[in-house]
């Protein structure tokens, strides 16, 4: 018999339990966001969220605020990425190679953002550099242009 691959799928269960742990009540617009944001592989922006859950009876609004809602509970986090459009990822476990804190790469020729390995970057405090530098409590945002519009 073969191996199986655990690949577990998040269940509305598990989306729930992220929640109700952060001290929010569990409602349909907020387990959409999670879904979507845990499907997501780049930071999604609102405009991307509203184009992904409108055909499922999402306004603007209520995606809006549950972004906010989720970000304030730490489940969410939320980056400018030099473009003036808020982006927003979800926090994942230690586990998962999509992490915390990392750079973000933004094409300047077609405006596409692709998060990178925090490996990638590697950031050595010098004297009279803030705390949180030496703490990786910053945004790293590289831009230039991506291998498809090379």
């Amino acid at each position: 018999m073969a191996a199986r691959k655990n690949t577990h799928q998040p269940k509305l269960v598990d989306y729930q339990d992220r929640l109700r742990a952060a001290g929010l009540r569990s409602t349909s617009p907020r387990v959409a966001v999670l879904r979507e944001l845990d499907s997501a592989t780049a930071p999604r922006s609102h405009a991307d969220l509203v184009e992904a859950l409108g055909e499922e009876g999402y306004d603007r609004v209520t995606i809006y605020r549950n972004l906010t809602d989720l970000t304030e509970a730490g489940l969410v986090m939320r980056a400018d990425l030099g473009d003036h459009v808020w982006r927003f990822e979800l926090r994942r476990g230690p586990t998962n190679s999509h992490q915390g804190t990392h750079p973000h790469f933004t094409c300047t020729d077609c405006g596409s953002v692709a998060c990178l390995p925090a490996e990638s970057v590697r950031i050595t405090p010098a004297r009279g550099a803030p705390r949180s530098v030496s703490a990786r409590s910053v945004d790293i945002q590289l831009r230039g242009v991506c291998d498809r519009c090379v």
